[in-house]
């Protein structure tokens, strides 16, 4: 057996579970994405109609389509530098030589992101409760003021991304502290000979060196907070007044509550082309300065 017929042999299970399990409901999405599929259609396959991008255009037009995107662009223009923020600052700690219990604190940092999403969901809901939540619970025996936290409009989406990038930093953690272990010490070393400042070392050693990682960190940071859902499904269900409703909550909304099947998959793609764009534009925003 030739190595051309050899590596087809490999990967023809794993392209007949990606065509399967992958391409075919990509495809039949967009299909369905063109039609009227509702709940009459369920019921009676000859009530579906092919509307062609009428689906589209009508999302377009809907002030909620629009305020889920704000919502969403919102969490992520907030989120995604918190998170980096905070994954980088805890991977330069644990990196350091001074650092003690390594592994117990990787671990624990760790933890949040192999928990279960509406398990911490639900615990954190109870926390920032009005009543009874240890936060306002805390912050009255302090004599400072309390606050609606998930009922009030303009605290909720806040409470929202502080849980999800308490949620995720960890991950992002453990990216970064590869990146800085392949980072020479040698360096380090010269620059401090040199009389560099921990700043200067940090901008321009640290930074350029970790710039293919922090790239491809922010991309897979972005594409996540992209798909905000399981947040705000658990803590608030989309309120208080809609104003936690993302792009994929809409969607899973107008497919699973309202069972229009047909706009479900134009809210899905929509989100598609956005995340594309932006990821793109990620791209050729890391490449500026470099050598062609």
């Amino acid at each position: 057996m030739n190595t051309t017929r050899a590596a087809w042999v490999f990967i023809t299970p794993a392209l007949i579970v990606l065509g399967l399990f992958f391409l075919l409901p990509v495809v039949a999405a967009l299909v369905l994405s063109v039609t009227d599929y509702d709940l009459y259609a369920l019921a009676d396959i000859r009530n579906l109609r092919f509307v062609a991008l009428e689906n589209y255009w009508t999302l377009l037009q809907r002030p909620l389509f629009w305020s889920a995107l704000g919502h969403t662009v919102y969490f992520v223009v907030v989120g995604v530098p918190l998170s980096l923020g905070a994954s980088l600052g805890a991977a330069m700690l644990l990196n350091s030589p001074l650092a003690r219990f390594k592994p117990f604190f990787r671990t624990a940092l760790f933890a949040p992101v192999v928990t279960t999403v509406v398990a911490v969901a639900v615990i954190w809901r109870y926390l920032f409760n009005t009543k009874y939540g240890l936060v306002n619970y805390t912050l009255d025996s302090i004599g400072m003021p309390t606050v609606d936290w998930l009922g009030d409009p303009h605290w909720a989406m806040p409470t929202i991304i502080l849980f999800a990038v308490w949620k995720n930093f960890g991950y992002n953690m453990i990216i970064f502290m590869a990146g800085l272990q392949a980072i020479p010490g040698d360096l380090y070393e010269a620059a401090r000979i040199d009389g560099a400042s921990a700043w200067a070392q940090f901008r321009h050693i640290t930074l350029p060196m970790l710039k293919p990682t922090m790239v491809m960190v922010g991309i897979l940071t972005v594409s996540g907070y992209f798909q905000l859902f399981a947040e705000p499904y658990v803590m608030t269900e989309g309120g208080p007044l809609q104003s936690t409703t993302s792009v994929l909550y809409l969607m899973y909304e107008e497919g699973f509550k309202w069972w229009n099947l047909g706009s479900a998959s134009a809210v899905a793609f929509i989100l598609f082309v956005i995340m594309f764009v932006v990821t793109a534009a990620m791209l050729r925003l890391s490449k500026r300065g470099e050598p062609a």
